[in-house]
């Protein structure tokens, strides 16, 4: 009983909160000052007090720009522990857009919504494009999907084409990102725990957010991994495999509780 009470004041304190920051962020983003560091700090402030969300982050965002950050997707908390730290934009499918709160909040975000279908990757491309042109770094999820936060799904070299191209000049750097759900409370998840974070198949959103609200305490782990280019690694398919596979060392290694990488930034 107390966790659902307390579930239920954490949601209508992240309300408040959000309506809040609402006119801040508004403000920062039509004067373009310092709007990303003000997203940083809404989402370090909702996972940490709202969600009871702890990040781990290893590794640095690569310097290089355009950047393009390519990442495995588990849930929509992804994007929250993400943006508690990278001053970028998001990449998601076009529905998100359409989704209750959650679509509000993208847009704000500057967000590149694209259509999925084949027949549109070219349009796709060139939002991206586009995008990367702020000289933010911008985060893709390449699995198309999410998963059940054990493993990682086959990245689609389709979304990598960005990377055959040059913006302004200079070749795209991505760099491949691991996140990994690996405790509850401060005790292991275990695999079969792990799918109670994980947002996948036909889960229904609100009733997901709730449960989540409810149970908290749980650690994301994220690594930044070493980037690459398209040219080191030959072309885009090769591209994608690559990043695939240093996501998978990178998410295995921290289930494990062996990090592939050393330097660790603590969120509490």
């Amino acid at each position: 009983m107390f966790s659902v009470l307390s579930a239920a004041v954490r949601l209508l304190l992240y309300v408040l909160w959000t309506l809040l920051m609402l006119p801040v962020y508004c403000t920062a983003l039509a004067t373009k000052t310092g709007y990303r560091k003000i997203s940083c700090f809404y989402w370090r402030m909702t996972a940490d007090h709202v969600l009871r969300m702890k990040v781990v982050v290893r590794g640095n965002i690569a310097p290089q720009r355009p950047l393009l950050c390519v990442a495995n997707h588990v849930s929509y908390l992804d994007i929250i522990a993400l943006g508690s730290f990278v001053e970028g934009s998001f990449v998601a499918k076009a529905e998100v857009r359409g989704w209750f709160g959650f679509g509000f909040l993208a847009r704000l975000a500057r967000t590149v919504f694209i259509n999925r279908r084949q027949s549109a990757a070219a349009r796709s491309r060139d939002q991206i494009t586009d995008a990367l042109r702020r000289g933010e770094p911008l985060i893709l999820f390449p699995e198309g999907t999410s998963s059940d936060g054990n493993r990682v799904l086959p990245f689609r070299s389709s979304l990598f084409n960005v990377a055959e191209q040059e913006v302004d000049g200079q070749p795209v750097t991505v760099q491949p990102i691991s996140i990994a759900y690996t405790r509850h409370w401060g005790v292991p998840m275990g695999y079969g725990l792990r799918p109670l974070y994980a947002w996948y198949g036909d889960m229904d959103l609100a009733s997901h957010l709730w449960e989540v609200l409810v149970e908290g305490g749980f650690t994301v782990e994220i690594d930044l991994l070493e980037p690459m280019t398209l040219a080191q690694c030959g072309d885009r398919k090769a591209l994608a495999r690559q990043c695939e596979a240093a996501v998978r060392r990178g998410m295995n290694g921290a289930l494990t509780g062996h990090p592939v990488t050393l330097s660790t930034e603590t969120g509490e």
